[in-house]
């Protein structure tokens, strides 16, 4: 577990509508942040992933975004998921339907296609997508 990481909350709060400028004095710090007290729910179950390329993009995850993932949670249908498929790991979203599984890519570019399984494949879902942090663009 990354050591703890404590920032400034102010008690202001950041519009991004209309411009109405606070008074400096009101932006005062009240308490210190930990981004692990709000991020991270099970210590010992999370990982931290840098992804690449963009077959996510829809669901902003993007190439050079980091993801963080929780192992302890259970997967369910529409789940965005760390997963090992014949070992390769990949991030898609999870499709759970009676006994069909696929790993669905979330990009409007038709290059990327679902992931179906046929006898013999392996997928192993390492866990789930909680928070996805990048950027801005």
């Amino acid at each position: 577990m990354p050591p703890v990481q404590e920032h400034p909350v102010y008690s202001e709060k950041v519009s991004c509508g209309h411009s109405g400028f606070a008074s400096p004095a009101q932006g005062y710090e009240q308490k210190q942040l930990d981004l692990n007290q709000h991020l991270i729910t099970n210590p010992p179950a999370t990982y931290f992933f840098m992804v690449t390329g963009n077959s996510m993009n829809r669901a902003r995850v993007f190439d050079e975004t980091m993801v963080i993932v929780d192992t302890s949670k259970t997967p369910r249908s529409s789940d965005i998921v760390v997963a090992a498929v014949d070992g390769e790991w990949m991030v898609k979203r999870l499709y759970k339907w009676g006994g069909m599984v696929k790993l669905l890519p979330d990009s409007d570019d038709p290059t990327y296609k679902p992931i179906l399984f046929s006898e013999g494949q392996e997928l192993r879902v390492f866990g789930v997508v909680t928070y996805v942090i990048a950027k801005p663009l």
